[in-house]
């Protein structure tokens, strides 16, 4: 879990640190494929706290979600047809459902031990 945040961390320093700039006109891929991205981040975090994580699932996931997502919304944009706002109601609702999953299974958690300690005497 550390060596996770630990990336986390290095990835947002150097992320502020190096220019680069996404042209405006991918900005609707790489928007769509970001939230793929977060919402197989989101699922690996309850998968771990579910005991059931797997990486090669994490890694297929991540990476083609993210493809995707991108791929509905060049397909869209050749189209004409707002495709990829389809992938961000999918995407954006399993994000706030792992979320609500990952907050459940850490408020679980903090009441557990809280119990615990109350228990116990301490």
């Amino acid at each position: 879990m550390w060596i996770s945040l630990i990336g986390i961390l290095i990835g947002i320093i150097l992320g502020m640190i190096l220019p680069f700039n996404i042209p405006t006109a991918y900005s609707s891929y790489i928007s769509i494929a970001v939230l793929a991205a977060l919402d197989s981040v989101f699922g690996g975090i309850r998968s771990s706290l579910e005991k059931n994580f797997e990486a090669d699932v994490f890694i297929s996931g991540f990476f083609g979600n993210s493809i995707l997502a991108a791929g509905l919304a060049y397909i869209g944009d050749r189209l004409d047809v707002p495709i990829y706002l389809g992938a961000i109601f999918v995407f954006g609702y399993r994000l706030f459902d792992n979320f609500a999953l990952i907050r459940r299974h850490i408020l679980g958690y903090l009441r557990k031990k809280s119990y615990l300690e109350d228990t116990s005497g301490k």
